[in-house]
């Protein structure tokens, strides 16, 4: 009698891990962190910028990549050589080995953000074969703006339809216009100087068949699930609410426009952002004498870049399907150079239903409330049967 009744508590836990939780697949973190990363080595083909991404070798020797004393993952803009005209200036770009397929959850837990004139961040995503398979931007900004951007980018037919409950400000609607599909953060602190002074925060992103969201909590606001989370278990987004960004499927296929995704840091330096008058001007014309970004930032000295810098704590994949991606080096040690190998990876997440834990609303997933509630009560239901026949 005692293993029905076993199998019963079985079935419930498992409808409400369901319900609840994405598995972890890779936490990126501590003397670790950089185990598992492509470093770029060239220079900024993509936006135009006035950098060199170092290799690792490079990168760790000069001090661009390191971990510091309190375990955080440091990439950083040059701020200690003089550069000369014509010259560029030395950055970081970073790519994961691991492709993150439908049925992705990523978050990052950062301390401070690179920002300052001519400066332009990103943590992004993208398919192998970019631009064809997609761009999710979870972190970007440029200059001395106060707030993040959330974008998509994708090739023609991909729209972004508002969702009631998204809290940033929907802008650019065609994800396949230069800018991307863009959606303005309207939290305080989510970029530049108020986003370090409140302690740093918390990103996060869920790439589903349903759609792409994204939120962000200040330091102070962080959901119960998130700081009680460890580097090996689940996640449960059910207090996250309502998303920064919302881009449901119902007007962008996500399986058509998104192949599986790499995560990216990258830092660079004026461009076809940052660097651009109209851009660049408003603010931070005033930073030199000619008014030209590279001109007034880039060469010269490097101390105006001391705030150009991420501080990691960690960045963690989850999935609701699929594998997890196989560490493919030792951890290391700070600030020791390594070889890093590439490596083909089956991509991780596949799920191509809608996942249980997307939030559109006040329903996540296939399983609104009433249905959650249904399922525990025909478990619950089989359960004091069982009690009832004992």
């Amino acid at each position: 009698m005692a293993w029905p009744l076993f199998r019963s508590f079985v079935l419930v836990f498992s409808i409400l891990r369901m319900v609840l939780s994405y598995d972890l697949v890779r936490d990126y973190s501590g003397l670790s962190f950089y185990d598992g990363w492509d470093f770029y080595g060239g220079y900024d083909n993509l936006t135009l910028g006035d950098v060199v991404w170092l290799n690792i070798d490079d990168a760790l020797g000069q001090g661009l990549a390191y971990v510091n004393a309190a375990g955080n993952a440091i990439l950083k803009v040059d701020n200690m050589h003089n550069v000369e005209f014509n010259q560029k200036r030395n950055s970081i770009r970073i790519t994961t080995q691991a492709a993150y397929a439908v049925g992705s959850l990523w978050i990052t837990d950062m301390v401070h953000i690179p920002y300052g004139c001519s400066v332009w961040p990103a943590f992004w995503t993208m398919g192998p074969k970019w631009p064809d398979g997609g761009e999710i931007d979870i972190v970007e900004a440029i200059n001395l703006m106060d707030h993040n951007q959330m974008a998509l980018h994708t090739l023609p037919g991909c729209i972004h339809s508002t969702p009631p409950n998204q809290m940033g400000l929907s802008k650019e609607l065609d994800c396949s216009q230069p800018s991307g599909c863009v959606v303005a953060e309207t939290a305080p602190n989510s970029f530049q100087a108020g986003f370090a002074a409140a302690g740093g925060g918390v990103f996060a992103a869920q790439f589903d068949v349903a759609g792409i969201f994204i939120w962000f909590w200040s330091r102070p606001n962080i959901p119960p699930s998130i700081l009680h989370a460890t580097s090996s278990s689940p996640i449960d987004i059910s207090d996250w609410g309502p998303p920064s960004a919302g881009f449901p499927a119902t007007t962008c296929n996500i399986t058509q426009f998104f192949s599986p995704q790499n995560l990216v840091f990258d830092i660079t330096l004026c461009g076809i952002w940052a660097g651009l008058p109209a851009e660049y001007l408003p603010v931070c014309g005033n930073s030199g004498p000619t008014g030209i970004c590279y001109n007034d930032n880039v060469i010269g000295p490097g101390d105006r870049y001391n705030d150009a810098y991420f501080e990691i704590k960690y960045v963690r994949a989850y999935t609701t399907g699929g594998i997890a991606p196989t560490p493919t080096a030792a951890a290391v040690a700070i600030a020791t150079p390594q070889t890093m190998t590439t490596v083909t990876q089956r991509p991780v997440g596949t799920a191509l239903i809608p996942s249980p834990l997307f939030y559109p609303g006040g329903a996540r997933g296939g399983l609104k409330h009433g249905e959650v509630m249904t399922l525990l009560c025909v478990a619950l239901g089989t359960m004091g049967a069982l009690l009832w026949r004992l």
